[in-house]
């Protein structure tokens, strides 16, 4: 294994309204850069390290805290009073077992453990359900093909990262953690979006991006949802969505979508990104008036219309559309006095308008600090 750097940091919780308490935390990440680029990325996920897995933390404490004593000599000699490790950081290490690590001596304090970059294809139940302090797990570019009950006793657990790695399917074990906040399953095989109608207390952001998704469903219960990301999947369509009544964030990017449609619950919308669709009209917008980026991008488009009633907007990207002319540019959003940036490139308009492009734009729209990627 390459030379690895441990840092400790010791101090309080300087978070408003909360009261502090002492923290210790210990980073480990490996010492050679190119790590990372000896990694096995077969569809198999299967993965081969450079040697035996060993204990890491072996020189950490049993008892989960860390003084001026207990700190090895490899390490910067550091003298503070001691305190419950509460935080660990774990980043590309080449580690494909936890099992050496005997994570299960920190359960009374830890409650964030960030496992990022590693080659762990397995969670050992063993050892996650007794970690049942958890707030915040991140296991981020693994090689996981399925979590089963491993995760069932985290009910702590606000924050979950399995982003990269090789799921098929949510857990169903997510049902379970009921206190769950923020879930991101980016860059998976997942093809149906299932096993979420028990977290609608308390999801506020759900990261699917880069998945097999055809359909947008499963949704309903998630009330107090937030964000959704649904970019660079195999969507059609817009639907199901009039119970996410608290959303501010849409993200459909990359998909298959042909026409805005069924948005009118969403009036609590502020970001709308629909670029790389196959979207053929503005349009289907009249209910969202609180948008303040509206990405229609890189789609099919051949009009600026049905956006005057967008008065708090703030960007606009209409570039690789079919924009003929700028005509209407000033009846539709000149009154926007919110509105900075605009993007129009690789439309017919700017090849038509030739020199005069930039300028006409900033004749009808001269509250703008933006256009394309030029700053006024």
């Amino acid at each position: 294994m390459t030379d690895s750097t441990a840092v400790v940091n010791a101090g309080a919780n300087n978070v408003p309204g909360v009261e502090e308490r002492p923290t210790a935390r210990v980073v480990l990440t490996s010492g050679d850069d190119n790590d990372a680029d000896d990694r096995d990325d077969d569809e198999t996920g299967d993965a081969v390290a450079d040697g035996d897995d060993e204990d890491l933390l072996e020189n950490y404490p049993e008892d989960t805290t860390v003084s001026d004593r207990s700190i090895p000599s490899c390490w910067p000699h550091l003298a503070y009073e001691e305190s419950p490790a509460q935080e660990l950081d774990l980043w590309d290490m080449r580690i494909t077992s936890l099992a050496p690590l005997r994570l299960q001596r920190f359960a009374d304090h830890l409650t964030r453990l960030v496992l990022r970059k590693n080659l762990i294809k397995e969670l050992d139940p063993e050892i996650f359900q007794v970690l049942t302090k958890l707030e915040h797990l991140d296991l981020y570019d693994n090689k996981i093909k399925r979590v089963g009950d491993a995760l069932s006793n985290l009910t702590s657990l606000e924050h979950l990262d399995l982003s990269f790695n090789i799921l098929r399917e949510i857990p169903e074990t997510l049902s379970r953690l009921t206190a769950l906040k923020i879930v991101f399953f980016v860059q998976n095989r997942i093809s149906h979006i299932t096993g979420l109608q028990n977290l609608g207390a308390t999801l506020t952001s759900l990261e699917l991006g880069a998945n097999r998704i055809r359909r947008i469903e499963g949704l309903d219960a998630l009330v107090n949802l937030r964000e959704l990301w649904l970019g660079k999947n195999k969507i059609t369509r817009i639907e199901n969505l009039d119970n996410l009544r608290q959303l501010t964030i849409l993200s459909l990017q990359s998909n298959r979508i042909t026409k805005i449609e069924n948005l009118e619950k969403l009036e609590n919308l502020e970001q709308l990104l629909l670029s790389h669709n196959g979207i053929e009209r503005l349009e289907g917008l009249e209910h969202n008036t609180k948008l303040k980026m509206l990405d229609v991008g890189s789609n099919f488009i051949p009009a600026i219309e049905n956006v005057s009633h967008l008065t708090s907007l703030e960007d606009l990207w209409l570039g690789g559309n079919k924009i003929p002319d700028l005509h209407a540019l000033e009846p539709q959003l000149r009154h926007i006095s919110t509105l900075e940036t605009i993007y129009l490139e690789a439309n017919p308009c700017q090849r038509s308008e030739g020199a005069s492009y930039m300028r006409k734009i900033r004749l009808a729209l001269p509250q703008l600090t933006q256009i394309d990627a030029t700053y006024l």
